[in-house]
């Protein structure tokens, strides 16, 4: 269920990486698996990477907007890096993405005896409210990486769980292009969805994402987001905003506009 924006707990825990414990090499941004000073067990990823901040800025809105209606994703955290962190990593691409991450970067804790998803043996053992959520947060926030061959969740103790969202919101990354038209329209990978096929309450799921998603909701998840990613950009190239209320009037506006129009994100005639 939706949780009451004015009582919900914080979005995500701000931490600081103590220890680096491995790299995780399944995917090209080269996330690892940290220590921090709470002593939780982070799957990091790192501003440095070749995704960038972006990356991390969709991770956490998305992520935000999840846990913001009661879907299970893992607890998020915004981890600092200090200078010194990873200093004795003996691989030279490791130690290249640390030093160009150092502040601010976003991560999740460690599912301790998860295992990825797999449609073929777990697909129909998945709520079909639960599937027609996930599908309906997924198309509003452009999110093409929950696919049968790539389907980003995980399984624990039964549970179904949500991650890695670095690659939705895929029109930050060209806001020039961005208008109302972009955000109300059909979101295109739909069909590909790994959860579709179980998702068979869209449209009152489409009411209930009005409600769950609502414009203070949005404003919330917003508002916890650190200007340090909304405002950074690669050496070299001119950052999107100049200041973190024009980044997230932005993010607002592009948001809220799809939230309106989620019938037809979702394909379903009025």
């Amino acid at each position: 269920m939706p949780l009451d924006s004015t009582s919900a707990p914080p979005l995500w825990t701000h931490d600081r990486a103590v220890r680096y414990v491995v790299p995780l090499r399944e995917g090209g941004s080269l996330p690892a698996v940290v220590e921090t000073e709470d002593g939780a067990t982070v799957v990091l990823k790192f501003r440095g990477s070749g995704q960038g901040a972006k990356a991390l800025v969709a991770e956490l809105v998305v992520g935000g907007l999840a846990r913001s209606w009661g879907l299970p994703v893992p607890e998020l955290r915004v981890v600092e890096l200090d200078d010194d962190f990873g200093r004795l990593e003996p691989d030279p691409e490791i130690q290249d993405v640390l030093r160009a991450s150092r502040g601010v970067n976003v991560g999740m804790d460690f599912l301790a005896g998860a295992y990825n998803f797999d449609a073929a043996a777990d697909l129909d053992g998945v709520d079909p409210l639960l599937a027609s959520r996930i599908v309906c947060l997924d198309a509003l926030c452009w999110n093409i990486d929950r696919t049968a061959r790539n389907p980003n969740l995980m399984v624990q103790g039964g549970g179904l769980w949500m991650i890695d969202h670095g690659a939705a919101l895929y029109p930050h990354h060209d806001w020039a292009t961005v208008d109302e038209a972009k955000a109300s329209r059909r979101f295109a990978q739909l069909a590909d969805h790994v959860l579709l096929p179980r998702a068979s309450a869209l449209r009152s799921t489409a009411d209930e994402a009005r409600r769950a998603l609502a414009d203070d909701v949005i404003d919330r998840v917003l508002d916890a987001v650190p200007d340090a990613l909304l405002l950074d950009a690669p050496a070299g190239v001119q950052a999107d905003f100049e200041h973190g209320g024009e980044a997230r009037a932005a993010y607002r506006g592009l948001l809220r506009a799809r939230v309106r129009s989620v019938t037809t994100v979702l394909g379903l005639t009025a």
